[in-house]
């Protein structure tokens, strides 16, 4: 005998319900409830990216946790200056290689509340391997990008109103490369 639609609804609600359950069971929780307003730093993080970052210790934490786990704040910069800030560019490290070898993962935090159009491309200093990159309008942040190595590379951050006028075109290198 088939099951009425509204059965069918009411099986779907407790199977999720009982998931949702579940995860709460095990400790896990939306990405958003597990955001603590804790940031890692590299040791090489410079003054002025601990500054930044503890000027804004929410956006930070959020912008590692979307990065996810073991990741170390590398660089923050607000962009186009910092005296007029519409954007962060956040780089983060694994710190588990040398310089050229280091993973990176950035993300590019809208700071001015209301939806823009982003772009972040993040690109290895070594030449096979191609730039990952992320795009469109976005109200919070563009990325996360990720590079396995290469932490010598480029990151590029560029944000547009709605009219099309650049806000952002910025190229900063990903990590030092001492």
């Amino acid at each position: 005998m088939p099951i009425s639609t509204a059965k069918r609804r009411n099986r779907v609600r407790a199977v999720a319900f009982a998931g949702i359950a579940a995860l709460g069971a095990l400790g896990m929780t939306a990405p958003q409830a597990q955001a603590t307003e804790t940031i890692r730093f590299s040791p090489k993080a410079s003054a002025a990216a601990r500054t930044i970052a503890k000027a804004d210790v929410k956006a930070a934490a959020r912008a590692g946790n979307v990065c996810g786990s073991g990741w170390n704040l590398y660089n923050a910069e607000q962009l186009p200056e910092p005296n007029r800030r519409l954007g962060t560019l956040f780089t983060y490290t694994r710190d588990s290689g040398s310089g050229s070898d280091t993973p990176t993962c950035a993300i590019f935090d809208n700071n001015t509340g209301s939806k823009k159009y982003m772009k972040i491309k993040l690109c290895s200093n070594y030449t096979d391997t191609p730039c990952k990159s992320d795009e469109g309008w976005f109200n919070e942040y563009a990325g996360p990008v990720y590079q396995d190595r290469g932490g010598c590379g480029d990151v590029y951050a560029i944000m547009k109103d709605s009219a099309g006028r650049v806000l952002i075109d910025a190229k900063r290198g990903a990590t030092s490369c001492d």
